[in-house]
């Protein structure tokens, strides 16, 4: 069974940095696309980032430039480094592990999606 733990949110003021982790545990052969969204109070979930298992990212442009996604494949972990951060950069943070292949008694199994557990982040201005 896999599962993601998130760690990192906390309270910041604006300007302040955070940096988001978030780890699968389990049988995990591979990882297709990992990313990062938010939802604020009302609002409906949105991409933040993401980054594919070549390397390639994504990002939406409110946080271009103040935000960087990185992985480690070998640890099943994505990060999220939030530089320069605004009041409006407040909400909750999932991480989503796209298209999981597990490796388990010698076969592989296409598992799908998973999300964290979510991490609150607020931004004091």
């Amino acid at each position: 069974q896999v599962q993601l733990v998130e760690s990192g949110g906390g309270l910041v003021q604006a300007g302040g940095s955070l940096r988001l982790s978030c780890a699968a545990s389990g049988s995990i052969f591979s990882i297709n696309a990992m990313g990062w969204y938010r939802q604020a109070p009302g609002k409906q979930r949105e991409l933040v980032a993401s980054i594919t298992s070549g390397g390639s990212t994504n990002y939406r442009d409110s946080v271009k430039g103040r935000f960087t996604i990185s992985r480690d494949n070998a640890k099943n972990t994505v990060y999220l480094q939030m530089n320069s951060l605004k009041p409006e950069d407040t909400a909750v943070y999932y991480c989503n592990f796209h298209d999981v292949t597990s490796y388990r008694s010698g076969y592989y199994y296409r598992e799908g999606d998973y999300w964290g557990q979510g991490t609150q982040v607020t931004v004091s201005s």
